[in-house]
């Protein structure tokens, strides 16, 4: 994510970094590196324009002339105004009021509000909501039967009919969510390729008749100053809530983020990072600012270790250790666990200073885990409880069972021999805590 931006921008940070004294001259060199990184960047050129004057106003102020370390300084000045710029702090869904509370999605055709949709579904069911997904697209072809795809993928019920209108799909929707105890109605819209008239005024109807809680713009975040413009025309039709950012985990940029707020005065409320229906992140502009400046997110990363990890299967693991226990079954179940976090670029990318010069020559390819995963399920229970009874024979049926090699095979056993040296010697201190 940013991974660009990021990168340019943590070459100019080293730089003010070294600075051991801040003059007029310097600093004027500093932003002017910064605002070419963040053109490039497809930022909107008068949030640019707005971003330098607020740095270099505080720059030259007395707070760094008088700091001890006035190169940190300035670059904590640029993390605040990044921040500020995206928006200072997170801002929840608005689900007050009566029920159902109504989420109206908007956005362009192939914004992805269909997949959102599924996405913002499973996570309201994970927080003990009842969510019910409504398919408001007869537009265009299959729409409704995309939905329910997705709706069976996330184990949430759908309503839509491609022989109604739209507005008659959202009301009985909501008629049958409150004779059924559903709590909140996910509206998928229709979009076009471009904003025209007959879209918006559909989009208005649907709003005037639901009367929606919280309106949705979906954008790409791959399009950069695009999707800003995209925002400000669906603004002036439609008055929406907040912003949720789709295709984050892609080339992004970061000139949507870095722009769209500011520009529309709306917060961005979700980043969608990842294919998968539960990538989905509620978007904090600290944490977005740390990520961008290569400081990491180790708040973020501890949240997903939370809500993955099997906290009776961590106590039973601590207990293994103790007891120099731990088997290749314990290393699967450690994998599975870590494979529900997300892709390991993502994780690596959330750890302070892990940028693309600090992880060359470490590999995040995702396959490697299917490699391992079929190593493991080809062995028998005892093999993997025992690996020092793996002899030659038994690596070849191995290899032959899990596509792999004999070579692989002993490369794994060895990793896994090395694993275990190092928890003996983990086991010499207090391992109170350290799973849980």
């Amino acid at each position: 994510m940013f991974q660009e931006l990021s990168d340019k921008l943590d070459l100019v940070v080293k730089k003010i970094r070294g600075q051991g004294k801040i003059t007029d001259k310097n600093i004027a060199s500093s932003l002017k590196e910064v605002r070419r990184v963040l053109l490039e960047a497809d930022v909107n050129y008068k949030v640019a324009k707005s971003f330098i004057a607020s740095v270099q106003e505080r720059a030259m102020g007395q707070e760094v002339l008088r700091s001890v370390t006035p190169g940190q300084q300035i670059v904590k000045i640029i993390y605040d105004e990044l921040t500020h710029i995206m928006g200072d702090k997170d801002v929840p869904l608005n689900l007050t009021g009566s029920l159902p509370h109504i989420i109206m999605l908007n956005g362009l055709q192939g914004s992805g509000k269909t997949t959102l949709a599924g996405k913002l579904a499973l996570n309201l069911k994970k927080s003990g909501k009842k969510p019910l997904l409504v398919g408001a697209d007869v537009q265009r072809p299959a729409a409704i039967k995309q939905l329910e795809i997705v709706g069976e993928n996330v184990g949430v019920p759908v309503i839509g009919d491609a022989s109604k209108s739209p507005v008659k799909n959202c009301s009985d929707a909501i008629t049958y969510a409150k004779k059924n105890g559903f709590d909140v109605v996910i509206l998928d819209t229709a979009g076009r390729l471009h904003i025209d008239k007959t879209l918006m005024e559909e989009l208005k109807s649907i709003k005037d008749v639901t009367k929606p809680g919280e309106i949705l713009f979906v954008a790409d975040g791959m399009t950069g100053q695009d999707a800003v413009n995209t925002a400000k025309e669906f603004l002036n039709w439609i008055d929406f809530d907040g912003i949720v950012l789709t295709k984050m985990d892609g080339d992004a940029r970061g000139g949507a983020a870095l722009s769209i707020r500011m520009v529309t005065g709306k917060p961005i409320k979700f980043i969608s990072i990842g294919e998968k229906f539960d990538a989905l992140e509620l978007f904090h502009p600290d944490r977005m600012a740390s990520r961008i400046l290569g400081m990491g997110d180790v708040v973020t990363l501890v949240e997903k270790a939370q809500q993955t990890v099997d906290q009776e299967k961590a106590a039973k693991l601590e207990h293994k250790l103790r007891r120099q226990e731990f088997t290749l079954e314990d290393f699967y179940d450690q994998l599975q666990q870590i494979k529900k976090m997300g892709p390991l670029d993502q994780l690596l990318g959330m750890m302070p200073g892990m940028n693309k010069n600090m992880m060359k020559g470490i590999s995040v390819d995702d396959r490697a885990f299917v490699k391992v995963e079929a190593i493991i399920n080809s062995m028998t229970p005892e093999e993997r409880r025992r690996p020092q009874v793996i002899n030659g024979s038994r690596r070849k049926r191995i290899s032959l069972g899990s596509g792999t090699s004999v070579q692989d095979v002993n490369q794994l056993l060895k990793q896994f021999q090395m694993m275990q040296k190092m928890m003996k010697n983990i086991n010499k201190f207090n391992l109170k805590g350290m799973f849980r």
